[in-house]
């Protein structure tokens, strides 16, 4: 079995998801986390480095949409607070 020099690319997209998903609003233990790792789980027989790529960009879209996701919900607390 050959490593494929993305490996550390793509373990480092897993911890930042992890990392993210701690605020995931539906919870980490039991919604988030086994989300992320059966979708990790699925790609694991990719050897394409093709593939693998379109699999990191799919990852790091996640990671930007999560971080909005969060920024929004910030957003929105302060403006409740201070608006009404």
């Amino acid at each position: 079995m050959t490593t494929s020099p993305l490996r550390p690319q793509v373990i480092a997209l897993y911890k930042q998801l992890a990392y993210l998903g701690r605020e995931y609003p539906l919870g980490y233990e039991n919604f988030f986390r086994p989300r992320l790792k059966s979708a990790f789980m699925k790609k694991r027989d990719l050897t394409d480095e093709e593939e693998i790529k379109k699999s990191i960009a799919l990852g790091e879209y996640v990671c930007k949409e999560l971080e909005t996701l969060y920024y929004l919900r910030k957003y929105r607390a302060m403006r409740r607070r201070y608006v009404n």
